[in-house]
């Protein structure tokens, strides 16, 4: 049996510092997904593409291919590609999560996602719950890593990504409600670029906040 485990990091930096230990630690990059929203530009796809690529109807108007967004040779961060997920607007992704997120619409076609976060969460065995905030961290600066392993793992992978300060849903998913947030909404205007720094400030020193 396999398990998908799935965490919400605030800082990009212990998301990636997440990935690479999971892959050295013997998780194939073809099971690892990562995905991160991109509104104040900082994070490249591939090297090449910022959010100056993304236009105002949040399509992705240069970027890389869908099988850059399926993960590179040289390991899940060396294949970010640049997509815009609805109500996320633009994002850098790699891995399966995305790709099913995506669906058909990346990569040549302009790298508009078709799809959405939530339904990419729902079909990798999350609850409805679950899919929304994890899709609501997003949207409000969060980078997801999500890991598909077998059971015998599933251990393994939880510690590694408690150790770089990841949140889970259900802690999150409080913090999010007691601001009378009630579910995702794809929808919903995405976040600018202020609107993530003002969240990122919110959570930035909360320990209570992380598992």
């Amino acid at each position: 049996m396999t398990k998908t485990i799935t965490r919400l990091f605030d800082d990009y930096n212990d998301a990636t510092v997440a990935v690479r230990e999971l892959e050295a630690a013997g998780i194939s990059h073809d099971d690892i997904s990562i995905v991160a929203n991109n509104a104040d530009g900082r994070h490249h796809a591939d090297g090449h593409a910022g959010v100056d690529d993304v236009n105002a109807e949040g399509d992705v108007s240069r970027g890389t291919s869908t099988g850059a967004v399926l993960g590179g040779a040289g390991g899940l961060l060396a294949g970010l590609g640049l997509l815009a997920i609805p109500g996320l607007g633009p994002i850098v992704a790699a891995g399966w999560l995305a790709a099913t997120a995506a669906g058909a619409g990346i990569g040549a076609a302009g790298g508009a996602a078709t799809g959405g976060l939530v339904g990419a969460l729902k079909t990798a065995g999350h609850s409805d719950e679950d899919a929304d905030v994890y899709s609501e961290g997003v949207r409000r600066g969060g980078t997801l890593v999500s890991a598909k392993v077998p059971d015998s793992e599933a251990d393994q992978v939880e510690a590694i990504l408690h150790r770089h300060r990841s949140v889970d849903a259900t802690t999150r998913g409080a913090a999010y409600r007691e601001s009378g947030w009630t579910r995702f909404d794809a929808d919903a205007p995405a976040y600018t670029r202020d609107d993530v720094e003002r969240e990122r400030g919110t959570f930035a020193d909360s320990s209570t906040l992380r598992l």
